[in-house]
């Protein structure tokens, strides 16, 4: 039989005014961390990957335009809707630890009061 793991100190959740703390100047500069980057973003590739879409359904001509041997430009723009995701997530995961999560990890901090 395994041994249960060690208890942890617990902040007690119910003492911490969450309203104050959303309220917080900290608070609304890491929200606007979050939304700086995640608002435009989203809007941008969703422009992206409808424009791709109502290229393939009303632009067939284009879409169906050889670029180099049997590879045409609505295979490419297939193929860049990989690439855009994964490059927003690699974007994604530097903001979030460069600019939100330090600012998370001191909000956090101060409201477990361990500064």
């Amino acid at each position: 039989m395994a041994e249960p793991p060690p208890t942890t100190a617990v902040s007690s959740a119910s003492t911490v005014n969450w309203e104050a703390v959303q309220d917080s100047p900290d608070f609304r500069k890491l929200r606007h961390a979050l939304r700086s980057f995640v608002f435009p973003v989203t809007v941008a590739f969703l422009v992206w990957y409808f424009s791709y879409v109502l290229c393939a359904a009303f632009a067939r001509d284009f879409m169906d335009t050889k670029v180099f041997g049997n590879i045409n430009i609505g295979l490419l723009f297939g193929l860049l809707q990989f690439v855009t995701t994964f490059l927003i997530a690699l974007l994604y995961a530097r903001h979030m630890n460069s600019k939100f999560d330090p600012e998370a990890d001191q909000l956090r901090d101060e409201i477990e009061g361990v500064v």
